[in-house]
């Protein structure tokens, strides 16, 4: 580890930061070097305009190229504005001060974007999953990064659906992979269960991510960030292995909030920076374990109207299901990214399926206050409520009741306090 520093009741004081940045940027030697940045999109909260403002003010004179690369993953392209608002710029202040810097969307959508690295391989996989899947993994990715010396990673770490907890390699893969480990990756936490994985530290998946990330032959340094509301609380610099590792820790503290009894109804209210349900899942992803049996989650998003702005046609052909309604039936879906489905379960939560009277029994309802039709949700397996009907005061101080509401829900994971400590996988 570089550098780092973290605390769990008070917040990073910009002066804090900056020693940090300094200390890991002075023990490595990027004058002259081509950097790359790769950061994440507007739908993770994070400080992105401070450590923008402050790699150029270390970097940007002593470079030969000072660049960044947004790990969109497959979520939609972000336009010039939103870049803009994203590391805190106008567009002035970005086409003078800031000219010599780049920002690129990652063209997750054309094939010509990605170059292969290497393959991981079934037995590799067998071992990784402990048995459960068995299969060759191309391992691509953007082949931008090989016309840098120096790759960055900078983004925080949250507890996360699919891989137990977000940050290190995860922003190359999904962040700027092939479909090939996105796919593969997503399905494995499916098949394995957001319930389980979310907010686990070492889980299969993550191994996966890792030994993808272990191709790619270029020097990589990780600035992991661990945001308290909309602040900085740790900041840890090192490999993607270290400083995950350090952040995760932290982020375990922060980001979990245990409750002694489940609830029965929770209303989570999604921020704006997410645009589709693809996104504004999290609601859901993030209140599961906290809900009882026969519960209900109520996803309110009064400004979306799509469920997936790049995913949306196949999730209306394929709907939300349980894994087992897919496991039972895999002739009939293997054929549909790994992604996707992974999605579809991940909303959906976990639950049963018969597959000779073709009943399936999710374990809770998951309901869609948004913009999205009542006869579009009911098609998709959905619950749907009229977003103006809601009064979100009726909703507040109820927690006796095992009624919750959870003002910006998306980023801190809600789950039963364990009886003989926390389980792993």
């Amino acid at each position: 580890m570089l550098a780092g520093k973290g605390y769990e009741n008070q917040y990073l004081a910009e002066s804090e930061i900056r020693e940090l940045v300094e200390t890991a940027l002075g023990q490595v030697n990027l004058t002259g070097k081509r950097v790359l940045i790769i950061i994440p999109d507007g739908t993770r909260t994070a400080p992105i305009p401070l450590m923008f403002r402050l790699f150029y003010e270390y970097l940007g004179d002593s470079t030969a190229a000072l660049d960044y690369l947004i790990a969109l993953g497959t979520h939609q392209a972000m336009s010039e504005a939103a870049i803009n608002t994203l590391v805190g710029l106008t567009a002035e202040e970005r086409a003078d001060k800031y000219a010599r810097v780049n920002i690129f969307n990652h063209r997750w959508d054309l094939p010509e974007t990605f170059v292969t690295l290497g393959q991981i391989t079934p037995a590799e996989i067998e071992e990784i999953t402990g048995g459960l899947m068995s299969q060759a993994v191309d391992v691509r990715l953007n082949k931008m990064v090989f016309d840098y010396d120096q790759l960055i990673v900078c983004g925080p770490t949250f507890p996360h659906e699919v891989v137990g907890f977000s940050g290190g390699n995860k922003y190359f893969f999904p962040g700027i992979g092939g479909p090939e480990v996105i796919n593969f990756s997503h399905w494995l936490g499916a098949v394995i269960t957001s319930y389980n994985v979310i907010g686990t530290k070492h889980t299969p998946v993550r191994r996966v991510i890792d030994k993808a990330a272990a191709f790619i032959d270029k020097p990589k340094l990780c600035f992991s960030m661990v945001v308290k509301g909309e602040d900085l609380a740790g900041l840890y610099i090192g490999t993607p292995e270290e400083a995950y590792e350090a952040a995760a820790d932290l982020s375990a503290k922060l980001h979990i909030t245990f409750i002694d009894r489940p609830y029965q109804r929770v209303l989570s209210v999604m921020p704006k920076m997410y645009d589709d349900i693809w996104t504004a899942a999290k609601g859901m992803y993030k209140m599961e374990p906290a809900i009882a049996d026969g519960g209900e989650v109520v996803i309110y998003a009064p400004h979306i109207d799509e469920i997936s702005y790049t995913h949306g046609k196949l999730l209306d052909e394929i709907g939300y299901h349980v894994r087992d309604y897919f496991l039972k039936q895999w002739d009939k879906f293997k054929h549909y990214p790994g992604g996707v489905l992974a999605h579809s379960t991940h909303l959906r939560g976990i639950g049963e399926y018969d597959a000779a009277t073709g009943v399936e029994s999710p374990r809770i309802s998951v309901t869609l206050a948004t913009r999205i039709p009542e006869e579009r949700c009911r098609n998709l397996c959905l619950g749907y409520l009229d977003p103006d009907s809601l009064n979100l005061d009726e909703w507040r101080g109820r927690e006796a009741e095992g009624v919750l509401l959870v003002p910006k829900a998306g980023e801190l994971l809600y789950r039963l306090k364990p009886k003989n400590g926390h389980s792993s996988l």
